[in-house]
């Protein structure tokens, strides 16, 4: 478990390339914030938290399986990070940040990340 990282991770990575590519300004891990969005916009008022599918229990994703051994551990850990998860995005809708949430499996497809990514950040200009 302490392998696994909080900050840097590979889809976060993935994300934070392709906006530095879109001429995207941001700022990471913003304390301050409910949640500590893995990435903030200030300008466009965003919020972008990018989410492992396994730890934070993507809905219908193969990645997200839940472990079949010591699942009295594992359910109640993975379960009080979805709703973690939800607290802090309502945190942030309230404080009047919009949130997108970007998930693991969805960083495969650059393409498809990049629409998304410009859609997002049309709509807040």
């Amino acid at each position: 478990m302490r392998s696994i990282r909080k900050k840097d991770t590979r889809p976060e990575l993935t994300v934070r390339r392709l906006l530095h590519a879109m001429g995207t300004r941001f700022r990471l891990h913003r304390a301050d914030l409910p949640g500590t969005p893995d990435i903030v916009l200030p300008r466009h008022g965003m919020a972008i938290q990018v989410h492992g599918c396994f730890w934070h229990q993507h809905p219908g994703c193969p990645l997200a399986k839940r472990p079949r051994s010591r699942p009295e551990y594992w359910h109640p850990k993975l379960a009080r990070n979805v709703e973690r998860d939800m607290q802090s995005r309502k945190a942030l809708c309230k404080a009047g940040w919009r949130v997108l949430v970007i998930w693991e499996c969805q960083t495969s497809h650059l393409e498809r990340l990049e629409r998304r990514l410009t859609r997002a950040l049309a709509r807040s200009r």
